[in-house]
């Protein structure tokens, strides 16, 4: 439990950047992207400081004043004029508000692929959304510069949920994912959104660390489709001194996407000498196959050094081969490799009769081969959101 806004971490933009110059890292700030235009064609362009608050029915009060956050395992106590341990929730004259509803720090096309959602909708394009804040405090983050810090201090748009809907659909993109940030910590904007979106015909998809309480992922999985979890390691030990968080709830999180009928992937990105014991990487797998299903897609992601582990090697290929042979050693069918250009563990092969599926060079794919979610050689059932 955390009862008071965190301090902020000191280490600049520049040695981030510099720290991790392979490529693939995410810009937090908002104002490296495109002014968006309004329906009158009026540019709208980010700003700095921009908050959008709004009140929140996702707090209890307590009886000295002070409120409880329920949307999280952290359950913070905020007193008045305080937020919570994400910065972005607080608490105004015995009032519980979000402060980035409809303000997002990043709205940007992607290929759905690069979530990474290898069984949604292949080759699709995703508008994804996501605001400053987080209820984790991972020492590899890859967008410390957003998500931990407050929504003052980063460039944000002014864009309601109607509007991020309205912007999908004249982008021509099949689907909405919250992801970059934390989707948990602006969850009424996600919420909003989703609904909006399946009522347009789009899915909504959310990539998230899964650090979120039963009532509000129970009113979550109304709306969205399909989720992909950061499992960040099997060990409680690691995600108390590396991720600042809990393991049990992201396991509780999973077990409920699953019972709720949602499709699932998940991502576990490998840290030399963190959380690269085959051992655990074993019982991870155990575990996914016996509570998730042998056909959940799970993406082992190769680490490059950055933020408070910059002094880190980049993960061995040959650390993610071990790790993909455990994970097909305890059944499941369906392990990727991801941030390894050329592998051929981005490619999705049927487990029944071998053939390649998708066959994947980065975000570049071919013309899957598959009829109605079913492999197009021996029509066996592949999960996914094919559409």
């Amino acid at each position: 439990m955390h009862n008071e806004k965190t301090d902020q971490f000191a280490i600049n933009r520049r040695g981030f950047l510099k720290s991790c110059g392979y490529g693939t890292c995410v810009l937090a700030c908002a104002a490296s992207f495109p002014a968006l235009a309004s329906p009158s064609g009026e540019a709208r362009s980010a700003r700095k400081g921009r908050l959008g608050p709004r009140r929140s029915p996702w707090f209890s009060r307590l009886d000295d004043g002070a409120l409880r956050c329920s949307l999280c395992p952290r359950s913070c106590r905020i007193r008045e004029g305080k937020r919570g341990f994400c910065r972005v929730r607080g608490n105004r004259e015995g009032r519980g508000y979000t402060l980035v509803y409809g303000n997002p720090a990043i709205v940007q096309i992607d290929p759905i692929e690069r979530k990474p959602f290898y069984h949604v909708q292949p080759a699709s394009q995703s508008l994804s959304v996501a605001t400053a804040g987080c209820n984790v405090t991972c020492k590899f983050c890859e967008v410390w510069d957003m998500a931990l810090v407050a929504p003052d201090e980063v460039y944000a748009y002014e864009l309601p949920p109607a509007r991020v809907v309205e912007h999908a659909r004249r982008s021509d993109v099949r689907s909405i994912a919250f992801t970059y940030g934390e989707p948990v910590v602006f969850f009424e904007y996600m919420l909003d959104t989703a609904a909006r979106a399946k009522e347009a015909g789009l899915l909504s998809l959310f990539h998230s660390n899964g650090y979120i309480r039963r009532r509000p992922l129970e009113a979550l999985c109304g709306v969205i489709d399909g989720a992909n979890i950061d499992l960040k390691a099997f060990d409680e030990d690691f995600y108390r001194d590396i991720v600042g968080g809990e393991l049990k709830p992201v396991l509780d999180t999973l077990r409920h996407l699953r019972k709720a009928g949602k499709h699932i992937e998940i991502t576990n990105l490998i840290i030399p000498t963190m959380n690269d014991d085959v051992a655990h990487i074993r019982e991870m797998c155990r575990w996914i196959k016996e509570e998730l299903g042998a056909d959940t897609p799970l993406h082992f992601n190769r680490f490059y050094p950055l933020y408070r582990l910059a002094n880190l090697p980049q993960t061995p290929v040959s650390t993610l081969d071990k790790a993909r042979a455990a994970a097909k050693e305890a059944g499941l069918q369906y392990v990727y490799i991801g941030n390894v250009m050329g592998h051929e563990g981005q490619h999705t092969v049927c487990p029944e009769c071998g053939e390649e599926i998708i066959h994947r060079v980065g975000f570049m794919i071919e013309e899957p081969r598959m009829s109605e979610g079913r492999c197009a050689g021996c029509a066996h059932p592949v999960p996914g959101l094919w559409g």
